[in-house]
Parts: C-alpha cells; sequence; structure tokens
C-alpha cells in the first residue's frame, strides 16, 4: 500500500467490530485492518464497542434524554469520512449489539440542533465491510443484511468485501493472519475505502 501513502495520510478511518467478546475473530480482524490502514498512511481510530454504555434502544428512555454516550457516538462516527466495518454472523444476520449501535446513533435528538438529522453520522460515510466466522462462508450472510441498512442511512459502501472463513486456525498467536491470501484481501478493502473516501471528501488523491 506504499503507493496510497502519500496521498492518504490525513484521511480519517474509523474501525470497529460488532462485538464485545473478549476473543472474537472480528475484533481480532479488526485490530489486523486498524494496523494495516496506520501502514498506508491514514489516521486511524480503532473503536471498541465495549466502552460507550449504550442500553437496548427504547423510545421512552430516549423521550428521558438519549445518553451521553449515544452523543458521544454520534460524534466519532461523523468526524471520520472512511469506516471499516467487523460483522460477526449471529443466525445468518448481523448482531443485536451492532443494530442496536446503529438504531441509537441514527436516531434524532429533537433537543439538540446538531443531531436533530438522524443520518447525520452516516451519510456521505464511505464504510468497507470485513467479516470473520468458524463457518466456511465467513459471516458474508451478516454483510448481505448489513449492505442495505448502511445504504438505508446514506452511506457509500466500497465494492471490494472480504468474508473470513476458518477464523479458528486464521490467526497466529500474536493475532496476525496467517495466510497472505487472506492479508491481501482485507488490504483490497482497505484501499479501496482510503481511495473513495479521499476522492469523495476531497481528502486524497
Amino acid at each position: 500500500m506504499a503507493s496510497l501513502c502519500s496521498n492518504l495520510r490525513m484521511s480519517k478511518l474509523l474501525v470497529f467490530a460488532g462485538s464485545t467478546r473478549q476473543h472474537s475473530f472480528n475484533r481480532r480482524l479488526a485490530r489486523v485492518a486498524a494496523g494495516m490502514a496506520r501502514e498506508a498512511g491514514a489516521e486511524v481510530t480503532l473503536m471498541e464497542l465495549s466502552d460507550f454504555d449504550i442500553p437496548l434502544y427504547n423510545a421512552d428512555l430516549e423521550a428521558r434524554g438519549t445518553p451521553a454516550d449515544v452523543l458521544r457516538l454520534k460524534r466519532l462516527l461523523w468526524e471520520h469520512p472512511a469506516w471499516i466495518v467487523c460483522s460477526p454472523e449471529y443466525n445468518g444476520s448481523y448482531t443485536a449489539l451492532l443494530k442496536n449501535t446503529i438504531d441509537w446513533a441514527s436516531s434524532p435528538v429533537k433537543s439538540d440542533p446538531a443531531w436533530q438529522d438522524g443520518v447525520k453520522p452516516f451519510r456521505g460515510k464511505v464504510v468497507g465491510m470485513l467479516s470473520a466466522s468458524p463457518g466456511a462462508l465467513g459471516g458474508l450472510r451478516s454483510q448481505s443484511h448489513l449492505a442495505p441498512l448502511l445504504v438505508g442511512l446514506e452511506c457509500w459502501l466500497a465494492p471490494q468485501a472480504f468474508a473470513l472463513g476458518q477464523a479458528g486456525s486464521a490467526f497466529d498467536d500474536s493475532g496476525a493472519l496467517v495466510q497472505e491470501a487472506h492479508r491481501t484481501r482485507v488490504r483490497g478493502v482497505i484501499e479501496q475505502v482510503l481511495w473513495a473516501s479521499g476522492r469523495l471528501h476531497g481528502t486524497g488523491m
């Protein structure tokens, strides 16, 4: 990715996984992607959803006041023009945690002029999808459900995506991907996201 470095030093990329499980394959994949993006010259934030105290979405709860960590999440999403989302697969779809995060982040805050537009944290973001699973499909079905949700929130999806199958044997003891073919696929998604974000937001090529 050396060819990208000189043009993408100011690109801000947010990387996160839709899991808080300690040994989550998708959190491992997010760390790999974050490292690769830094090597490409991007300014990377690796976000852990466990760092946010966000309850299950409930409109009655919201009516009493949007939680402070939801506002923090909205700001973080809005500040980064490019994202990499690592989506686990539960029962053939994305996780309840990821859906809940998106539901809160996209809910308008009527009392706050800055966030009365619920789509604001999502609009125009360039998103690359990754997933990892112990199964052969690698979480591909979760991506197929996540894609229309993100498009509906006015995100731009990178045409390339990668689903890492047989994830139990895909990482070494240090958390790196074992196979060069897998590293190449992840790198391809990152390159496409950074390139498109640079073109769309004027931060790159």
